[in-house]
């Protein structure tokens, strides 16, 4: 497996998978993650790539088989100004990684999340409390429960969590 940035055209792939990553949420007990809104939207998921922000996971034919948002900075996600029922573990520059789905291939999470924080060596993500493949594979990673965080397009909570 390797990561590249994602182009427009493998817009149409990324969306397949993201689809059929909303059907796994739901049919494993997660309903509310993407699917009520569609998440994520393609107009979205261009912005990404136009911002250099969106990154793909190829095997080794150059099959795309997972996707993932990834950016680093200080302060660069406004939902993580604010946690409740915790605090985060160093006020550093961090990568964030959202939006990551597969195709169903094994490993590919791991792979990315472990590329994503190769780059950084500080690294924030968050999911849903019913989200439960994408909780344990952040606790089997390495990452830390560091409390509760909010966004902007639902008002389900986030569980928060941090790796360095």
């Amino acid at each position: 497996m390797k990561i590249r940035k994602s182009t427009l055209k493998d817009l149409n792939t990324i969306m397949n998978i993201y689809a059929r990553a909303r059907k796994f949420m739901a049919d494993n007990g997660n309903y509310i993650q993407w699917g009520p809104t569609n998440w994520p939207p393609e107009s979205l998921i261009r912005e990404d790539i136009a911002l250099g922000n969106s990154y793909v996971c190829v095997d080794n034919q150059d099959k795309i088989i997972g996707v993932f948002y990834y950016d680093y900075g200080k302060n660069i996600d406004q939902t993580y100004d604010v946690i409740e029922n915790g605090m985060w573990l160093s006020d550093e520059p961090y990568g964030v990684v959202h939006r990551i789905a597969s195709d169903g291939t094994a490993g590919v999470g791991t792979f990315c999340i472990n590329w994503a924080f190769e780059q950084s060596g500080h690294l924030r993500m968050d999911t849903h409390d019913s989200n439960i493949p994408m909780n344990n594979l952040l606790k089997k990673l390495g990452f830390k429960y560091t409390g509760i965080i909010h966004v902007v397009e639902d008002e389900y909570p986030r569980n928060a969590y941090e790796k360095l």
